[in-house]
C-alpha cells in the first residue's frame, strides 16, 4: 500500500511538472507574440488555455482522491495540500499569459511605439521564477525556493522602470501615444504579477519542506 502511494505522489508531481511547462511556455509565447507581432501566436496562447484549465482539474482531483483514499499525515499531507496551491497559482499565471496575448492583438496592427527592452527582461526573470519554483518543488528544494522570493524586488524593479518610461517619456510628453502605452503597461503589469505568483509558490514549498511560514515574513528568508 505505502509503495503504491508513493508511485501515486510521483504521479502527482509529474502532472504539476506539466503544469509548471505549460504555463512557463505560455508566458514565453505570449511576449514572443508581442516581439514578433504574431496575431496568430497570441490566438494560440488564446486557444491553448483551455488544456492547461483542464489539466488543473485533474491535478485538484488527485489530490482529492489521495487525501480521501490514503489519509496522509504531516509531510506527505503537506506535500498533497501544497501541490493544489501551487496547481491554482499555475492556472494564475496562464490566465496571465492570456491576458498578454489579449493585449498583444490590440497593439499587432500599430506602430511600435518603442524598442522592447525591459519587457523582455521581466519576462526572463518570470520565466526563471516559474522555473525555480517547480523545481524547489520537485526536490523539496529550500534554498531554490529562496531564490525565487529574493528575485520578486527585480521583478518589481523593471515593472517600475517599463511605468516610468512609457508615462514619463511617451504619454506625458505626447498623449496619442496613450493606447498603446497603456496595452504595454498593462504587459508589464500582468508579467510582475506573474512573478507575485511565483512568489506564492516558492513559500508554499518552504512550508511543505520545513513546516514554516515565511508569508508575510521576508526576514525569516535570511536567519541562519
Amino acid at each position: 500500500m505505502e509503495r503504491h502511494f508513493d508511485t501515486e505522489l510521483d504521479e502527482l508531481k509529474k502532472r504539476v511538472i506539466d503544469m509548471g511547462t505549460l504555463a512557463e511556455g505560455a508566458i514565453y509565447k505570449s511576449v514572443e507574440a508581442l516581439k514578433s507581432r504574431n496575431a496568430e501566436l497570441a490566438r494560440g496562447v488564446i486557444a491553448d488555455d483551455r488544456d492547461i484549465d483542464r489539466l488543473e482539474l485533474l491535478v485538484d482531483e488527485k489530490c482529492i482522491d489521495l487525501i480521501a483514499r490514503y489519509q496522509p499525515m504531516a509531510r506527505d499531507l503537506r506535500f498533497i495540500t501544497t501541490g493544489m496551491k501551487i496547481n491554482a497559482e499555475l492556472e494564475r499565471i496562464a490566465d496571465l499569459a492570456v491576458d498578454i496575448a489579449q493585449r498583444t492583438l490590440e497593439l499587432v496592427d500599430k506602430p511600435l511605439l518603442k524598442p522592447l527592452v525591459d519587457i523582455p527582461k521581466l519576462t526572463v526573470v518570470a520565466q526563471n521564477m516559474i522555473k525555480w519554483a517547480i523545481e524547489s518543488f520537485v526536490k523539496g528544494d529550500i534554498e531554490l525556493a529562496r531564490k525565487v522570493v529574493l528575485s520578486d524586488p527585480e521583478a518589481n524593479r523593471l515593472r517600475d522602470e517599463i511605468q516610468r518610461e512609457l508615462i514619463d517619456d511617451y504619454m506625458v510628453k505626447d498623449g496619442s501615444t496613450a493606447p498603446r502605452a497603456v496595452q504595454l503597461l498593462l504587459i508589464a503589469r500582468f508579467l510582475e504579477r506573474v512573478c507575485d505568483h511565483t512568489t506564492n509558490i516558492a513559500e508554499n514549498v518552504i512550508y511543505m519542506v520545513q513546516a514554516e511560514v515565511v508569508k508575510h515574513h521576508p526576514e525569516r528568508l535570511t536567519d541562519g
